[in-house]
């Protein structure tokens, strides 16, 4: 279908979309976060293997793929799936979710894509074209290419913050969003200890990551990049769950040559300063009154659970899923709560565990 191993570790690729959230935890450890954070890229693989209570997945053969060709000349690669008149895109999409969030297919069509310079979309050599406005802008690329007027927007990690911008430019192209595990409002925002996982300094093991810092600065990773990539990877499992015993759900994205991070973690160093760089204006989040989903674990290591908790304040037509014992990527360990949680949503229905957040004192942040 698109070149990628999804049997490893029975299902969830998604662990490469964790890694690139990480970096998000601290700006002040930016450079040191990016050598030694992967990015969980593959959605798509993030969900395979769990059993859902959805129908039977959608096989290979009924996935149409191909390439939509961004505003500067980019192809993202794209797999739809469904034929139901609803449409979800999924940011950051193919790479993180198509293996297993294709079981939202029933009665919808779904349409998964890569970040540019990421998965299986286009390389981009010129790094100033690299950054979060051109995320909004490729999202806007993919809507248009397929003629939808008012998709469903799904964004997992600091694409969770891109379907919020993209709602604030577009506000009459979006109809609901899903938030999962999304960055915090402001890169760099500091929250109270109980409203972060607690152990990022200690999870994964310190002697390991840097042990591949190392290992990344004495040029191995550039001799060897797909193993290095194989070797780095079991960190970010470690990190993007909350029992270890589950870090093998995560499968491999080192098929992929945009995900070894010879690649990825340049990448991220010309991303990040892009985030640093953004404030979005409260005013202008509080214009966006669609249905907001936001569902967030409280051991999330690399999007703090705080942030969840922050959009959801100040959206005004927000509510909040907490799962008290899930990373990163809440789907993976809590199935039976995240999809069908989605699909209730999707069905225009708040879920039933959806909950506006108090505002209280012990909430204050600070950047």
């Amino acid at each position: 279908m698109d070149g990628y191993d999804y049997t490893a570790t029975g299902g969830y690729d998604f662990a490469l979309v964790a890694s690139v959230d990480s970096e998000y935890t601290d700006a002040n450890r930016m450079g040191s976060r990016l050598m030694t954070h992967r990015l969980k890229i593959n959605l798509c693989a993030l969900l395979a293997g769990i059993v859902f209570l959805f129908p039977e997945r959608t096989t290979a053969a009924e996935a149409s793929t191909g390439y939509v060709t961004a505003k500067d000349g980019v192809r993202l690669h794209y797999a739809k799936v469904g034929s139901g008149l609803k449409t979800v895109i999924i940011v950051p999409g193919r790479l993180f979710a198509f293996r297993d969030f294709q079981r939202l297919a029933n009665g919808r069509t779904l349409i998964f894509y890569d970040m540019r310079n990421r998965g299986l979309s286009d390389a981009v050599a010129d790094k100033s074209r690299i950054g979060l406005q051109y995320d909004v802008d490729d999202l806007e690329s993919v809507r248009a290419h397929f003629g939808v007027e008012k998709p469903d927007l799904i964004g997992f990690s600091y694409l969770g913050k891109i379907v919020i911008l993209y709602a604030i430019q577009h506000p009459d192209h979006v109809n609901r969003i899903v938030q999962l595990g999304p960055v915090a409002r402001k890169l760099g925002t500091k929250f109270p200890a109980e409203l972060t996982a607690g152990d990022d300094d200690r999870v994964p093991d310190p002697a390991e990551v840097k042990k591949m810092a190392e290992l990344y600065k004495s040029g191995f990773a550039q001799k060897q990049p797909k193993k290095f990539c194989e070797m780095e990877w079991k960190n970010e499992q470690q990190r993007m769950v909350g029992d270890p015993a589950h870090a093998s759900r995560i499968a491999s994205p080192c098929a992929m040559k945009n995900e070894w991070p010879s690649h990825l973690w340049p990448h991220f160093q010309v991303l990040l300063p892009t985030d640093l760089a953004l404030d979005i204006p409260t005013e202008s989040i509080a214009k966006i009154t669609g249905p907001v989903l936001t569902i967030h674990g409280k051991k999330d290591r690399n999007a703090p659970y705080g942030g969840g908790r922050e959009w959801d304040t100040l959206l005004p037509n927000a509510r909040l899923i907490t799962i008290d014992g899930a990373a990163h990527m809440s789907w993976v360990e809590f199935p039976e709560i995240v999809f069908p949680s989605i699909d209730t949503f999707l069905n225009g229905q708040w879920p039933e565990k959806a909950e506006k957040p108090a505002i209280s004192r012990n909430a204050a942040i600070s950047n």
